[in-house]
């Protein structure tokens, strides 16, 4: 790096990750992907495959011979097939055990990438550069790399942490309106799982406490054996509104959905009272979130329950994460009643939306 950029790294938050052997680190600030030939360099890579889903002035150099892949970014590209040209595609390339994978793009990007690097060779070192809000508040951090089947999402993946993550807020500048919007769905949510009011603080701010909360759990919990399901609040709900939508929703508005609703249904089950039930609406909707379903097929309730019995917490019967008197917890083997009933406590249509 240069004496400038090295200035700009050093100026970074940086979150530790502890997971002893497997620990590294996530450098959050603006010009962070500078840093990226001084990790790869760390890692020992000889080659690096990019798999980029930004232009060539936005994908960095990673100082040593290089191909890049563009990416097929999108929920509907997060597939076992586009693992698998991956997986060609850096042996064409003749990547071997000691290079590397490098991400550039949203979280389907980081997913399929890091799954790709998981599987190529039993496991080859990936590093990722998040380039979306949701990204860099959730999807890149903690390990977890997956692909959909079109019985549910993220059915068929592993865990394979990076060796870095570079979470440059200068890609945020390039953002549209609604991409901003789909990651503040994960923000919110971390206002009832541990991380307290984020609303107002500056994104790079906001970036860094839902890394630092993200961290301390899966550090305690690598393969969610148990509190890493806190980090799911809100998700029940709405990967199964993903998928009834066709994955016109986003995953950041169906989390956003979803964290209401679990609101909703944790006042009827007698856990929360009112006032923190209201609590879940006004923060989401405080970000400019809908937090009403969808017309149409987002809110028929029995297609929607059928959907969220594939939630892969659902081990026994119907499993949400609810807060309540000892806060955020795994609820298991909700009666299907209650659930159909707070569905109905819903709004549905463009209604509740709006910010402060």
């Amino acid at each position: 790096m240069t004496e400038g950029s090295e200035a700009t790294v050093a100026a970074a938050h940086r979150v530790e990750v502890a997971l002893g052997e497997r620990a590294y680190h996530v450098h959050i600030g603006p010009g962070v992907r500078a840093a990226l030939p001084e990790v790869v360099a760390g890692i020992g890579a000889r080659r690096v495959a990019v798999v980029s889903a930004r232009p060539p002035e936005w994908t960095p150099d990673p100082g040593v011979p290089s191909v890049v892949i563009p990416a097929r970014d999108g929920e509907h590209h997060k597939t076992l097939g586009w693992v698998e040209e991956l997986c060609r595609r850096f042996a064409d390339f003749g990547l071997s055990r000691s290079d590397a994978v490098v991400s550039v793009g949203g979280g389907t990007t980081t997913d399929a990438a890091g799954l790709a690097a998981a599987l190529y060779h039993r496991g080859v070192p990936v590093v990722h550069l998040p380039t979306s809000l949701l990204a860099q508040v959730d999807a890149s951090v903690g390990g977890k790399t997956a692909v959909n089947l079109p019985q549910g999402k993220n059915l068929v993946g592993a865990y394979w942490q990076p060796r870095a993550v570079l979470c440059d807020t200068e890609y945020l500048t390039t953002l549209p309106r609604r991409e901003w919007t789909n990651g503040y769905g994960e923000i919110a949510r971390c206002h009832f799982i541990g991380a307290g009011d984020l609303y107002g603080l500056p994104v790079q701010e906001q970036i860094a406490a839902s890394v630092v909360l993200k961290a301390s759990i899966v550090a305690d919990d690598e393969r969610d054996a148990g509190p890493r399901h806190l980090l799911n609040y809100g998700h029940t709900l709405g990967h199964a509104l993903e998928r009834a939508t066709g994955y016109r929703l986003r995953h950041g508005e169906a989390v956003a959905i979803g964290t209401v609703f679990a609101g909703v249904l944790a006042g009827r089950l007698g856990r929360i009272g009112p006032d923190r039930v209201a609590e879940h609406r006004s923060v989401v909707a405080a970000y400019g979130l809908p937090t009403a379903l969808p017309a149409g097929p987002g809110s028929d309730a029995g297609a929607l329950i059928a959907l969220m019995r594939l939630d892969k917490k659902a081990t026994d019967g119907l499993t949400f994460v609810l807060d309540g008197p000892r806060g955020a917890e795994p609820v298991r083997g909700v009666p299907e009643p209650e659930v159909a009933a707070a569905l109905a406590d819903m709004p549905v249509g463009d209604a509740g939306t709006g910010g402060r």
